[in-house]
């Protein structure tokens, strides 16, 4: 991939060019690229608030993510 930095009068990077080409393969492999700056939906926000929440409420109940890969590993 050819891409050019693009920058201020300061020679500061403020964007990048990326040949179209190589923007079609971009999203054919993330084909949801372009929705990347997109709001989170209302529903999504309030599921996450909630958990926030529980969280909040129960910090006893947050255990280290290695934890749960030792548990998964012991079932397999």
């Amino acid at each position: 991939m050819t891409a050019q930095t693009i920058q201020d009068n300061n020679g500061v990077p403020t964007g990048v060019f990326i040949p179209i080409e190589n923007w079609n393969r971009i999203k054919i492999q993330y084909p949801d690229i372009e929705m990347i700056d997109s709001d989170l939906p209302q529903w999504e926000k309030d599921l996450i608030d909630n958990r926030l929440n529980t969280i909040e409420k129960n910090p006893e109940r947050l255990r280290p993510i290695e934890e749960l890969f030792e548990e998964l590993n012991r079932k397999i």
